[in-house]
């Protein structure tokens, strides 16, 4: 009988196991599916607003490089390593914005405008 709850145990242990799994912040995500054209000023701008306005608007540490308009970021996209910067990973030099790399649909999103050709409304 002792043996019988020890191999039910067992299984137990093991189908437990097997069961679990681990997920990222990213993978929790729910992907945006957007079936329209991705514009600046539906999509684009509030992303930036969120992400990099605090550093790249008036007065932040990089207001060398501001990017509080469309023609600044359409600038950035075509002119600078923007889109590069922002889909480094955690922990990579350069990565954009510094504080952690934002979520991979706002990441998608600003790509995908890129390759649509930037339009802005």
């Amino acid at each position: 009988m002792m043996k019988i709850k020890n191999i039910i145990l067992a299984v137990s242990i093991v189908a437990t196991l097997c069961s679990c799994e681990s997920n990222t912040y990213e993978d929790l995500e729910e992907d945006v599916i957007v079936d329209v054209e991705i514009t600046y000023d539906t999509h684009i701008k509030s992303i930036i607003d969120n992400n990099c306005i605090s550093c790249h608007g008036a007065g932040g540490v990089s207001s060398f490089r501001p990017l509080t308009n469309y023609m600044e970021v359409k600038d950035a996209v075509e002119n600078t390593d923007l889109l590069d910067r922002i889909q480094r990973q955690n922990g990579e030099t350069g990565l954009m914005p510094q504080s952690g790399r934002m979520p991979m649909n706002n990441i998608d999103l600003i790509v995908e405008w890129a390759a649509n050709g930037l339009p802005e409304n």
